[in-house]
């Protein structure tokens, strides 16, 4: 039992829970800068996250406040995408080269810390704005978003969280945040899965170290889901940025 890692899951558990944002953005990273192989933070987080993941689906669903056909549609192209590039990553022995997984983290981190800063409501209003030309193009449009997602969780855990959340956006305008949250939990479930047991596959996953996660975030994302819709979301988000950023350019420079 390590306190310090449970600590981390439980903080990392209520953020998913109640944004559908955090786990691989603060949990990869945090391994990562405390001395964990890099390759071994993302599968331990990929691990620990379909674990977790599930039990804020759960919730969500007792809720009703997500869209199992929107997250199907995110599965559809994310969980053939996770398959694909970790036989890539088998083929190439780029889950071995620190640097390419140092900087491809760094950069998932960055884009995350955009996404979070970039504004649910004016993305919201602009693609309402264009929903005409979305709408005939919307479903294969989700199959793609799922794909980009699948790739980038896959090398490096990151992204199924916030940047999940503003194709959601942009793709469904009037679709409503905590629902938002919960069909951003309930897609990352078998993306996370899938992506999980192929870093087992590679031989990129600490066990204990996931374990230890799980034992704060289960109950972590429980509560947070609990608390969805009722948190400063603008506040949180703002944090979360500027800890991602940080935190993109330590490991950017780690990565030189």
């Amino acid at each position: 039992m390590e306190p310090s890692f449970a600590l981390l899951g439980l903080v990392v558990g209520v953020l998913v829970g109640a944004t559908g944002v955090g786990a691989g953005s603060l949990v990869t990273p945090a391994l990562a800068l405390a001395g964990v192989p890099p390759a071994v933070a993302v599968g331990t987080d990929l691990a620990y996250a379909a674990v977790s993941k599930s039990a804020g689906a759960l919730a969500h669903r007792v809720q009703h406040t997500l869209d199992l056909r929107v997250a199907g549609l995110l599965a559809l192209g994310s969980v053939p995408a996770a398959g694909l590039t970790v036989l890539l990553l088998a083929a190439t022995d780029a889950h071995h080269k620190s640097a390419f997984i140092t900087g491809a983290l760094a950069l998932a981190l960055v884009l995350t810390a955009m996404a979070l800063l970039g504004g649910r409501v004016l993305l919201a209003t602009l693609s309402a704005r264009c929903d005409p030309w979305i709408a005939p193009l919307r479903t294969p449009l989700t199959v793609a978003a799922g794909a980009l997602l699948g790739l980038l969780v896959t090398v490096s855990s990151v992204g199924a969280g916030a940047l999940a959340a503003m194709f959601l956006v942009a793709l469904y305008p009037t679709m409503p945040a905590v629902r938002i949250a919960g069909t951003d939990i309930a897609h990352a479930v078998p993306l996370t899965l899938v992506a999980g047991l192929g870093h087992f596959w590679l031989g990129t996953v600490n066990l204990g170290i996931a374990a230890n996660l799980l034992v704060g975030s289960v109950p972590g994302i429980v509560a947070g889901s609990l608390l969805a819709g009722r948190l400063p979301d603008a506040l949180v988000r703002r944090l979360l940025a500027f800890v991602l950023l940080l935190a993109g350019a330590r490991l950017a420079l780690a990565s030189f």
